[in-house]
């Protein structure tokens, strides 16, 4: 890699590592750094410069909206860790539990129900981890 590449990926890499912080709060973030190996390390980089330093730094779209794309799109895709991971985010990012609930709900209706269940199973672990929703069963009527 040239000189002015180099340069260039550094500075993505230090823009996304702001937003991956921001978002997914620094204690995981540098926990994940922290234990990647020379492989790994890879790997760091690319979902840092990429994922966080291009994709969530842009102007078009507020942190909010894509908490809730990255919900949709995770359940979609079945990737349990993930969603956990972006339903801290999103919580982190201002998004409501009532727009968690309606977003898995809308994915639940396009990803069909065992994709949508895992998304709600995983969210609501989460969620009442963060003290945002209570941990005993609603009441019954």
């Amino acid at each position: 890699m040239d000189e002015k590449m180099k340069q260039a990926s550094d500075v993505m890499f230090e823009v996304g590592l702001k937003h991956r912080r921001e978002v997914l709060g620094a204690e995981y973030v540098d926990g994940s750094l922290n234990a990647a190996n020379d492989f790994m390390m890879a790997f760091q980089h690319i979902t840092t410069e990429w994922c966080w330093g291009y994709g969530w730094s842009r102007d078009g779209l507020p942190r909010k909206t894509r908490s809730l794309l990255n919900l949709a799109m995770l359940t979609a895709l079945n990737r349990g860790p993930e969603i956990k991971l972006h339903v801290r985010g999103a919580i982190n990012n201002g998004v409501t539990v009532e727009e968690i609930k309606e977003t898995l709900l809308h994915a639940t209706i396009y990803c069909g129900i065992p994709a949508g269940l895992d998304a709600f199973k995983i969210a609501n672990e989460v969620l009442k981890e963060m003290g945002q929703i209570p941990a005993t069963p609603a009441k019954k009527a």
